[in-house]
């Protein structure tokens, strides 16, 4: 790891004010993804601010009925709320499918959107990433791309978004509020918070330099059968072949998201008309434009049979 200043915040602008003020400055607070990177010097800040201490850590009623959680409320915390859990279960279900219990205890809401690829060569610093170094070339391409992505890529990235939670608030339709160095502030729908690679993949959101995420808010609830489906190589910590953040209605309308296809929680909203016709119809929507290699083609079959394993539970709840 390399040196670097450290300092802690005592107010959210305070934060900002001084991230512009230092080149190369990270905002740190669980620090479970963060100090990993540093620890291999793909990240490389000669700064760290501690916002640990500014007072984001409430989960709080908003003013049109839904929910203003806090960018430093601990995943763990997020999860058992008896309001999330009551009202937007497929979030905390999406939660407690991710990392372990240890991480969730220390993982905040703002990190966990913000966490990077768990590509293997994004980790392996002996090999090119255009992620990691813009312009190196992407490994992954031609290499070991079994769990990458099949959606959205570009010929400079195929990484994928890791993060479950993002998954299940892209199908809610979160927002998340931020404020920037010169103290104006702005809420960010999440269906333009990530990005997809392009020729940059090494810009993973579209938060300015300085910018700090200070909550996210959950329209009211939105009712429907809830379900968070993740299939992975095995039970437990380990990330998203694929995974689905369902919410479905009588009639078959609904909200799907996925995770493990692209390098942001991906969303075909047009994809979502198609419900009703079932899992093959859905599913051929939801991938149309699809790029595979030969290991991750088995992605776009998997997405069918996951999508009928939702939609049999969603039919089996609302029966009951």
């Amino acid at each position: 790891m390399k040196s670097f200043t450290y300092e802690r915040a005592a107010t959210p602008a305070a934060a900002a004010t001084a991230a512009a003020r230092t080149p190369a400055t990270r905002f740190i607070a669980g620090g479970t993804n963060l100090l990993d990177l540093m620890k291999l010097q793909i990240e490389t800040p000669t700064h760290l601010i501690d916002v640990n201490r500014i007072g984001l850590d409430k989960i709080e009623p908003s003013k049109d009925g839904g929910l203003r959680i806090g960018a430093l409320v601990r995943n763990t915390d997020l999860a058992s709320d008896p309001r999330v859990r009551r009202d937007y279960g497929v979030l905390s279900r999406a939660l407690l499918s991710g990392a372990s219990g240890q991480l969730r205890n220390k993982a905040t809401t703002a990190g966990n959107l913000l966490q990077r690829t768990r590509c293997p060569y994004f980790y392996d610093t002996t090999k090119p990433c255009n992620k990691r170094r813009p312009g190196t070339g992407c490994a992954a391409i031609g290499g070991f791309n079994r769990n990458l992505a099949v959606m959205g890529v570009s010929d400079h990235c195929i990484a994928t978004h890791p993060s479950d939670m993002a998954i299940a608030m892209r199908v809610l339709d979160a927002t998340i509020e931020t404020i920037r160095p010169d103290g104006a502030t702005r809420a960010i729908p999440i269906a333009d918070f990530h990005r997809l690679p392009g020729d940059t993949p090494h810009i993973d959101t579209n938060l300015g330099a300085g910018e700090l995420i200070t909550a996210v808010t959950l329209p009211k609830p939105i009712g429907g059968t809830q379900i968070y489906q993740k299939v992975r190589d095995r039970a437990s910590y380990a990330f998203a072949l694929i995974s689905v953040a369902a919410v479905i209605e009588r009639g078959g309308r609904g909200r799907l998201a996925f995770g493990g296809l692209a390098h942001k929680p991906w969303r075909v909203e047009a994809a979502e008309a198609r419900i009703s016709a079932g899992p093959k119809a859905t599913a051929d929507a939801v991938l149309a434009g699809a790029r595979t290699t030969p290991q991750n083609a088995f992605k776009l079959p998997l997405v069918e049979r996951t999508l009928a394993a939702v939609f049999t539970q969603a039919q089996t709840r609302s029966d009951t």
